[in-house]
């Protein structure tokens, strides 16, 4: 790794000379989350020394491979959200546009999964226990973060009232910089991760006294703040530490920004004119207040010209339309640990709400639902308005998404700021999510196309010619066939269950949800068992359902379907009558690592989310780009892969975000559905009555009564379709040629899916940023 760091550093004091120099607009991408992978890999490719490196240690006697699953993968982020930042990082560095990923360094990253009698177990992942070799420590750069304490009002010598505001406790935020070099580019852009430590490390006075643990109580609790990712914030103390750990990033990441701005002797009235600061969901949106509390209490810029400086620095996206998922404080919590930022955002939200009655005379509902603060019960500081208010622009991430935010979520946002909003489908990075994980595929793509594509994906779709080639067909099996086996023999390994690689590979990997309707896929297993039970001598499709995923810590639901998918295995694979014609795996400890074997090997791609619930989805992208076929839901961006790939070479069903809303609207009746269709009605008795349990008809009761009794995600209105579509992908999937063709248009029509093309999208949109030159 050292090796590689090496070569990469002198890039990377050019690309830091030329972001001091300030002439050029760079970005600032703040996120709670960077789930960036395992980095050795992916330098080797970038900086193009692969083969050089794995010819070296083979004449040392060592094998680059082995060596590659040595490395710990940094679990700074829970999915979805985080990998889209490490996509968008280096697909800035790739298109040569300045920029920087703000974050904090957790020292424990998303816990490490392990599964005991079917139940997920989390475990503390020590992912910094060897150190980092990427990262370059720099106890150079820190900055010293408030928290509690009062405000005082006052009079300053020019005569002008400011605020000063007193903390009760400070934390000291240190830099730790992960450089993030772009494909074959001169530009080296920056992770940045604030690590918090103790003012004062050790208290003497205490520790004379014989009070050893006081001694240390404030660098301990000072600590606990980059102690792990996202703590569970159901207790208060947790919602207490994370809103903590929102603040203490942002505040480090905008007293280094404005460090640098004034290095280059800029005035901070011409922030904006630097830094395009991107919020990266509601999660930084606390630096809106931030950054006014910094320009106008600390650096005395009047509240006009602060104001201006700060809706032209940020951009907000917006990654949900879950209720659950808009960000909210309670008020009292916010006057506790950042009084000033409640005091600017009530002065924020005064202003506001003056000019919305000026421009349109709302009546007070509408007021009230725009308004920062949530005041329907107990008061709540409403973060995604504050982000709205604060920022220039506003995206969604896939067309429905954007959509849905406008006509629902923030539709009295859009009717006064229209020219707000825009939609940037995401993307993923093709040199990650396709020549690194997929090597085999890469080489005979590029046999076909050369390199070119790599860094202008849409060239893929010179791939097109080769569909009717017959050698091309033969070796694009073979590569999946290679994937699939690679894949059995690691499920094997961590599950001890040994899978066919000829059969059917059905693939659903992500966060477990009730949304995302992993339950779904597991009542069409368990139909396609009792249809098998039935009739023994039935055709079918040999079948290997593959899911992985973590739930919340707290959510029990979504663990109990972890149970249940590990019920019905054990019921399924150990079913002698079956023959193996049908297996279930579950995959612990789904990570960017495991995922490398898993997007290549899939057949069918299960994107079955409940339409209107999510905003995009990025796995539905990488499998595509591998060769997979999409079963899928009108949801997020499946919508957009359906139009790109071709509708011939997809498998859509069930309602559309429309038909939910009508049928939400007529008051739906989950057990009607139920009712009407005899296998649905069979599998959820099957459940009920201990089928799948050993008799226990209590351990799964809460699922079979939520999706009896109020059925939230739809299930009992979809199953039919579900079931009819996967039947259509079963007899497309016995039809080899035709299979294989589908195939090959998936991977040739998803260059639009590339990473760059979202970041070259922001950059013009929004951004208003250019490639440089190093």
């Amino acid at each position: 790794a050292y090796t590689v760091r090496d070569r990469i550093l002198k890039r990377w004091m050019q690309t830091i000379e030329t972001y001091l120099s300030g002439q050029a607009k760079s970005v600032s991408y703040l996120s709670a989350e960077f789930l960036i992978g395992p980095q050795l890999g992916s330098h080797l490719f970038s900086l193009g020394i692969e083969e050089a490196m794995r010819q070296a240690l083979s004449d040392l006697g060592q094998d680059l491979e082995a060596l590659l699953d040595q490395e710990e993968e940094p679990g700074l982020g829970n999915g979805g959200l985080g990998r889209l930042a490490a996509c968008f990082l280096e697909s800035l560095a790739t298109l040569g546009i300045l920029g920087v990923g703000y974050g904090i360094r957790y020292e424990f990253g998303i816990f490490n999964q392990e599964i005991q009698d079917g139940w997920q177990i989390e475990v503390a992942d020590k992912w910094l226990k060897f150190g980092n070799p990427w990262e370059i420590p720099r106890p150079e750069i820190a900055f010293t973060v408030g928290f509690g304490g009062h405000t005082e009002p006052f009079w300053d010598e020019t005569g002008k009232f400011r605020v000063r505001w007193r903390p009760a406790q400070t934390v000291r935020g240190v830099a730790y910089d992960i450089p993030i070099p772009g494909h074959r580019s001169s530009i080296v852009n920056l992770l940045r991760l604030w690590k918090a430590e103790a003012t004062e490390a050790f208290d003497f006075t205490a520790f004379n006294l014989g009070d050893y643990y006081r001694a240390v109580e404030a660098k301990v609790a000072s600590e606990n703040l980059s102690k792990v990712l996202y703590p569970n914030d159901e207790p208060w103390v947790g919602k207490q530490l994370r809103l903590k750990q929102q603040y203490f990033f942002v505040a480090c990441s905008l007293m280094d920004m404005i460090r640098v701005h004034q290095m280059r002797g800029q005035p901070l009235s011409h922030f904006h004119k630097a830094y395009a600061v991107q919020l990266n969901d509601t999660h930084p949106a606390i630096a809106i207040a931030e950054l006014m509390r910094l320009l106008v209490d600390e650096h005395g810029l009047d509240w006009e010209t602060a104001w201006h400086v700060t809706q032209n620095s940020f951009a907000y996206t917006n990654h949900t339309l879950l209720p659950e998922a808009l960000e909210k404080w309670p008020v009292s919590l916010f006057a506790e640990l950042l009084p000033r930022h409640l005091e600017i955002i009530y002065e924020i939200n005064q202003r506001f709400l003056d000019q919305v009655r000026q421009k349109c005379q709302p009546d007070e509902s509408r007021i009230a639902r725009l308004s920062l603060i949530d005041e329907s019960g107990e008061r709540y500081v409403r973060m995604a308005n504050l982000a709205s208010v604060g920022s220039h622009a506003i995206n969604g991430v896939s067309k429905l998404h954007t959509e849905l935010l406008r006509r629902q979520v923030l539709a009295d946002f859009h009717e006064l700021f229209p020219e707000k909003f825009h939609s940037i489908t995401n993307g993923v990075t093709p040199r990650r999510w396709l020549a690194l994980c997929n090597p085999k595929l890469f080489r005979l793509i590029c046999s076909a196309l050369g390199e070119e594509w790599l860094c202008d994906a849409g060239k893929l779709r010179e791939l097109e010619a080769f569909v009717g080639d017959k050698a091309f067909q033969a070796e694009f099996r073979a590569v999946k066939r290679a994937n699939k086996e690679r894949l059995a023999q690691i499920i094997r390994a961590s599950t001890g269950t040994v899978v066919d690689p000829d059969s059917l590979f059905d693939i659903q990997v992500k966060r477990i949800h009730e949304y995302k309707r992993q339950h779904l896929n597991l009542l069409h297993c368990l139909a396609l068992y009792l249809r098998l039970k039935r009739d023994p001598r039935l055709e079918l499709v040999p079948r290997t359902v593959i899911l992985g995923g973590k739930a919340a810590p707290g959510y029990f639901l979504a663990k109990l379907i972890i149970k249940l998918i590990h019920a019905a295995a054990d019921l399924i694979n150990h079913d002698r009558e079956l023959g193996g014609r049908l297996k279930i795996v579950f995959i612990p400890n789904f990570n960017v690592k495991s995922a490398h074997a898993i997007y290549p090997a899939a057949d069918l791609s299960e994107q079955i989310s409940t339409a209107g619930k999510e905003a995009s989805g990025t796995g539905n992208m990488k499998f595509a780009l591998n060769g997979a076929l999409t079963i899928a839901t009108p949801d997020g961006a499946n919508l957009e892969i359906r139009q790109a790939v071709g509708a011939e070479n997809f498998f859509q069903f069930g309602l559309t975000a429309e038909d939910i809303a009508h049928l939400r609207a007529c008051g739906y009746r989950p057990w009607e559905f139920i009712e009407q269709d005899e296998e649905l009605k069979a599998v959820i008795e099957f459940v009920r009555q201990g089928g799948v349990s050993r008799g226990d008809r209590e351990l799964f009761r809460p699922l079979v009564d939520a999706i009896t009794l109020s059925d939230e995600y739809f299930l009992a209105a979809d199953f039919r379709a579900y079931a009819d579509c996967q039947s259509r992908a079963e007899v497309a999937f016995q039809d080899v040629l035709n299979w294989t063709q589908m195939a090959i248009l998936n991977v040739a029509r998803m260059g639009e899916f590339s990473s760059d093309r979202a970041v070259g999208e922001y950059a013009q949109k929004i951004w208003k940023v250019a490639p440089v030159g190093v």
